[in-house]
């Protein structure tokens, strides 16, 4: 459910590459402070500072990088590819609002951008940090920052419940392998859920509840766009009513 930040970039609030649903780990008062601080090291390392030498290979949604190039007409390559199951419990829903665009390659990379975050989503609510499905659709510095803040929230004893609505995608296809996009999500009716109790925490939505995220795509030997780096901001004006 959400994460911390970048310049334009934020999915994954600096302070908290914590945020798939960045929401849910603002309303979690358990130990993800710590979290969140550690998390924030890998943010800025997803945000594209391994080195000077930046490429194309480091392109980020939402960092200036002009034009976007044609989208390919073969967009439909992994439609063949097993995935893996990621059934959600009937008190967990997600929405994507506008991941439509009826262009097959852009369509194609929508559609695994948010099965990156429902992959998230799933990992929580299965309690398993090392989710098969984290490691098919998140890749890079994603996947680690990912799992880390899984980790914390199964840790504390906590689970998800609720739902929670993206929108506003924009996405710049780089090239054949690579994509940059940024989106907000919707958090307000997202709460954390005590895993033993099933006791549900249903804070008020605040401006928090609201996340932007930026991240970059690549198009694996399958077929399949991987997330490899994510960053988000909870709070920013882009996504806030």
């Amino acid at each position: 459910m959400a994460k911390p930040i970048a310049t334009r970039i934020p999915s994954w609030l600096l302070t908290e590459h914590l945020s798939h649903g960045e929401s849910t780990v603002k309303r979690r008062s358990l130990p993800v402070a710590a979290a969140l601080a550690a998390t924030a090291a890998l943010l800025l390392t997803a945000c594209g500072s391994e080195d000077d030498n930046s490429s194309d290979n480091d392109k980020i949604a939402g960092a200036d990088q002009g034009e976007s190039a044609s989208a390919s007409p073969s967009a439909s390559a992994s439609e063949n590819v097993e995935r893996p199951d990621m059934t959600l419990p009937d008190d967990v829903t997600e929405t994507f609002e506008g991941w439509k665009t009826g262009d097959a390659t852009k369509d194609a990379i929508l559609a695994d951008a948010g099965r990156a975050q429902t992959a998230v989503t799933y990992a929580v609510t299965k309690g398993d940090p090392n989710s098969a499905a984290l490691s098919f659709y998140q890749t890079g510095t994603a996947l680690p920052g990912s799992q880390d803040w899984v980790k914390t929230i199964v840790d504390s004893g906590s689970t998800f419940s609720g739902a929670v609505r993206y929108y506003s995608p924009n996405l710049d296809v780089f090239d054949k392998k690579s994509a940059g996009l940024s989106y907000c999500s919707d958090e307000s009716k997202a709460f954390n859920k005590d895993r033993k109790t099933q006791k549900v925490d249903k804070t008020p939505a605040t401006n928090d509840s609201y996340v932007l995220y930026s991240t970059r795509l690549e198009k694996n030997e399958k077929g399949v766009w991987q997330t490899t780096k994510l960053v988000s901001e909870r709070g920013n004006e882009t996504c806030t009513p």
